[in-house]
């Protein structure tokens, strides 16, 4: 299993073949259906989006409040195909990695390529379980969406498989 460290770079990314399994650590930012429409409407006005998108790993993920004690709730992810549309333009601006679960569009297999971008896959149906690597968690942006903010989050040892390289090759 190959450990990777935020912020990634290309040639990291290119290294990284479909179906390799690896541990990442470092920050990544949650991410789900209207903080992509808020994001992609920003980028489309060519105004300034709340956080930086150059180098981001995007996690499709709304997690659920913290218990008392705890960093985070559970923190599963979301499927990844409610996203598609936003995917490309984002790319475009600079986001590297997205982290999800599920098949993706043909438009955004072909901007992964385009970018050299990763898409990866982590477990779902076990939020709870990867609430255990989330190491900081702080409400970054969009505040008023809930569960849909986007979060930024310090994770250690994240568990990932690598669903399409920056090839286009996909394990899906």
């Amino acid at each position: 299993m190959k450990k990777i460290n935020t912020p990634l770079v290309k040639k990291e990314i290119e290294r990284l073949r479909a179906g390799e399994e690896v541990l990442l650590s470092g920050i990544i930012y949650t991410a789900r259906d209207q903080a992509h429409k808020r994001l992609v409407e920003a980028v489309n006005k060519n105004k300034k989006t709340p956080i930086d998108l150059k180098g981001m790993v995007i996690y499709y993920c709304g997690p659920t409040p913290a218990p008392r004690g705890k960093i985070i709730g559970s923190c599963g992810p979301t499927t990844s195909r409610r996203m598609d549309e936003f995917t490309p333009a984002l790319l475009k601006k600079g986001v590297i990695a997205m982290i999800g679960k599920g098949r993706r569009l043909a438009q955004v297999v072909q901007a992964i390529k385009k970018y050299k971008a990763v898409y990866f896959l982590t477990y779902a149906g076990c939020g709870a379980l990867l609430s255990k690597y989330v190491k900081k968690n702080k409400p970054v942006a969009y505040k008023d969406l809930g569960p849909e903010a986007i979060h930024k989050l310090e994770v250690k040892d994240f568990p990932l498989i690598v669903g399409i390289d920056a090839m286009g090759r996909s394990i899906l």
